[in-house]
């Protein structure tokens, strides 16, 4: 039989993480130079991330500062807690920040599609100050709940599963108040007719 060997490191941290740890630690306790060697350390990282996605240069950089802020205002605001976690913690901030820039970025080809297309049919007249004075007014009649569900879909130009996140609802919850909403919108504005 076999004697089983002792280890011979301590448990604890790997010597990276403990590393990392140490890192961490100095920069949330305000050190610039940790943060600078913080940053150097994971930057090429979360920027060979974003452009894993097919972002572009510009916006893979923009991803990345973002991201560095975001981790910054964590630790200013005591948010973070250290635990030998912050690789995947940063990187859980780096994916949610290249899940927002798709979308984004998603919506804004929709959105020139859109106006190619309404070029294409020729132009469209504005609504006219009367008309959005009615719907300004039907708005403001809704119920505060349909009323925060047409304005972050159609103002804020939000999805409707990030409006359900938002709200801490059910998304089924919010379609069906939003196609409520728009009922009641549409037979207000009809009663209102000139």
């Amino acid at each position: 039989m076999r004697a089983m060997r002792e280890p011979t490191t301590p448990p604890g941290p790997e010597p990276a993480t403990a590393e990392a740890s140490a890192l961490v630690a100095r920069a949330r306790a305000g050190d610039e130079s940790a943060w600078a060697d913080l940053v150097a350390r994971y930057a090429r990282r979360v920027y060979a991330l974003a452009r894993s996605r097919s972002l572009g240069p510009d916006l893979a950089e923009e991803v990345t500062q973002s991201v560095f802020v975001t981790v910054a205002e964590q630790f200013d605001a005591g948010a973070y807690r250290e635990a030998g976690r912050f690789e995947p913690w940063l990187f859980r901030i780096a994916m949610n920040r290249l899940r927002d820039a798709v979308r984004a970025e998603r919506r804004r080809a929709r959105a020139l599609d859109g106006a190619a297309r309404s070029l294409r049919d020729g132009p469209h007249p504005p609504p006219d100050a009367d008309e959005r004075q009615r719907l300004r007014r039907a708005l403001s009649d809704l119920p505060e709940k349909d009323r925060e569900v047409v304005t972050l879909r159609h103002h804020a130009g939000l999805e409707f599963k990030r409006i359900a996140d938002l709200l801490g609802e059910p998304i089924g919850t919010v379609l069906a108040r939003h196609h409520r909403a728009l009922n009641k919108l549409r037979d207000m504005l009809e009663e209102d007719e000139p």
